[in-house]
């Protein structure tokens, strides 16, 4: 018998300061497993991107570790660590830059050294899972701001990675974009980090919330529990849409 896989994801009292002296992460511990699906919550300067990118080392730990898929990050392995975590930017255009749709989507394996019919067949993969088959000879010039979100997605999709972090997935989308962004994110299998503002984005979404405020996590529960704690949500300025309720 073999062993359960390792977990997606452990940050061990993780600590960073920036060259200015700003210190952003102070001992942050998190785990996530296999196929959960978790939201990163906090109010602006709260650290959350700093957390994020110690996830694909573009950030190195002043103190403390991250482990993607039992593989410590580091400068020696930084390479696949980018491969294994998906980043999904909040602009799209740091993201889509080539001719095609297609031609952005086979960057990201391609530079992973995916050639041939492999490569072919991942695009086509991608493009089908966030429902953009027939827009693969298209300018992402032309999309609209869904249909380029939904790109953006496939463009890591395609590198097949290990988890998947989108950076406010919702923002600037109108509502039938945001349901069909919803559509394809909630039909993926893998594991996904969502860190994000909207509360009903992530209710929807994720089965798992985690707090993250002045650097240190302060909740990490169940997103429906959490969303229903009212003093919790104000302590931490997040706050709900009026009239919505997660009971």
């Amino acid at each position: 018998m073999t062993g359960a896989p390792p977990a997606s994801v452990v940050v061990r009292e993780l600590a960073f300061a920036y060259p200015d002296g700003h210190q952003a992460l102070f001992g942050v511990n998190l785990r996530i497993e296999p196929g959960e699906r978790v939201a990163l919550l906090g109010p602006n300067g709260s650290g959350k991107t700093t957390l994020v990118l110690h996830l694909n080392g573009i950030l190195t730990a002043g103190h403390g570790g991250v482990e993607i898929a039992g593989m410590a990050v580091d400068r020696s392995n930084v390479k696949e660590i980018r491969r294994r975590v998906g980043v999904v930017f909040q602009d799209p255009d740091d993201q889509l830059f080539m001719p095609t749709v297609r031609d952005d989507i086979a960057f990201g394996p391609a530079n992973f050294g995916v050639r041939g019919a492999e490569l072919a067949g991942r695009v086509d993969d991608a493009l089908a899972a966030v429902d953009m088959a027939e827009f693969g000879d298209r300018s992402p010039l032309h999309l609209s701001g869904g249909q380029r979100r939904r790109v953006a997605v496939a463009t890591v999709l395609a590198c097949q990675p290990e988890v998947l972090v989108l950076d406010e997935p919702s923002s600037n989308l109108d509502p039938v974009a945001r349901r069909e962004l919803a559509d394809v994110l909630l039909r993926l299998k893998g594991t996904m980090l969502m860190v994000t503002h909207d509360l009903p984005y992530a209710l929807q979404l994720c089965q798992r919330g985690v707090v993250l405020d002045d650097g240190v996590v302060v909740a990490d529960q169940p997103i429906r529990e959490l969303l229903a704690d009212a003093d919790l949500l104000q302590r931490h300025r997040l706050e709900l849409p009026f009239g919505f309720s997660p009971i």
